[in-house]
């Protein structure tokens, strides 16, 4: 039976009409098109507390916590459009790295991240298109053993940039987000 990567698609936005959550389709249909199964989610769909280590030790892990954490665990790469706020990564986005970092009984340590392949990008009404953003989430993501590829897109003047469909207006653009996937993609079938 042939292998097929499975990724990760979703943005760390819970806005309805989120710009990122526009972005990160492009790249997972990058990564469809190369071959891969991708599973989108909307954070907005999971709400989460804020990371409480006394709530964890008196309730456990929130069910939408062990959801994310199992979805993350069955996936080897993941695609992630972090909006920028205030020049880094937004407190839903943190806030789900936290707990799904969280360990279980009998797991490895990181289980939900070591090991995984990802790609970033991020899309912002300002002139970086949020790339200070990136940074930090690159660093976090590396940190927690996330394999997080060199290459990342960052798109400016994203009330501006996106057609009706969610599409990109330049067509340069729209391919490098959608190489940002396949590249995902063709990385999992090298590994495995």
């Amino acid at each position: 039976m042939a292998y097929t990567p499975k990724i990760l698609a979703f943005a760390g936005s819970t806005r309805i009409d989120s710009y990122n959550k526009r972005l990160v389709k492009i790249a997972a249909a990058g990564a469809k098109a190369a071959g891969a199964e991708v599973t989108y989610i909307d954070l907005r769909d999971l709400p989460l507390p804020l990371y409480d280590e006394d709530l964890e030790a008196r309730e456990g892990l929130p069910a939408n916590a062990r959801t994310l954490k199992d979805l993350l665990i069955s996936h080897q790469g993941l695609l992630i459009a972090s909006p920028e706020y205030n020049s880094s990564l937004t407190a839903v986005l943190k806030n789900a790295i936290d707990w799904a970092s969280r360990p279980a009984p009998n797991e490895p340590p990181l289980a939900a991240f070591a090991g995984k392949v990802a790609a970033i990008m991020s899309t912002s009404p300002g002139g970086l298109g949020g790339l200070r953003g990136l940074v930090h989430l690159r660093s976090i993501l590396g940190n927690i053993k996330v394999l997080v590829l060199p290459d990342q897109v960052a798109v400016p003047n994203a009330s501006q940039v996106f057609n009706a469909d969610g599409s990109l207006k330049d067509p340069q653009k729209q391919e490098s987000v959608g190489n940002l996937g396949r590249s995902v993609a063709d990385i999992l079938f090298k590994l495995n």
